[in-house]
């Protein structure tokens, strides 16, 4: 399954990467409890998904299990202070022509950060 974290496509297997927890467990969480531990996650580290891709994948595995119409999810830290709550966050349904194509760009080494605020996150508009 592809999954887009920021600018980043990730191609994840959701059964792989999982946390090991038991079933009862991990559906006790909420797609809200989950985006605050990503939000908490990217107050430390705002660019997790190009600095730990190992763990931005764990994150996108999570959430794609937790919300499976979710394919894509943008935090992004407002301040500079590491404060959870001064961390934005975003999720999108984004079609599979548009990740087809953010994906074959970043596998021919093309960053994807205007293509994705163009295509999926319209920060970038005027």
């Amino acid at each position: 399954m592809l999954f887009l974290l920021n600018e980043t496509v990730f191609d994840i297997d959701t059964v792989a990467l999982a946390p090991p927890v038991s079933a009862t467990r991990f559906a006790k969480l909420s797609l809200r409890f989950v985006g605050q531990l990503g939000a908490e996650i990217f107050a430390k580290d705002p660019v997790l998904h190009l600095s730990s891709p190992e763990r931005a994948a764990r994150l996108a595995a999570l959430i794609a299990a937790k919300a499976p119409a979710i394919n894509a999810a943008l935090f992004v830290p407002i301040a500079r202070d590491g404060s959870i709550d001064q961390v934005a966050v975003r999720y999108a349904t984004i079609s599979i022509e548009v990740m087809s194509l953010l994906y074959g760009r970043q596998q021919d080494g093309v960053r994807n950060n205007l293509e994705a605020d163009r295509q999926v996150w319209h920060r970038l508009a005027a």
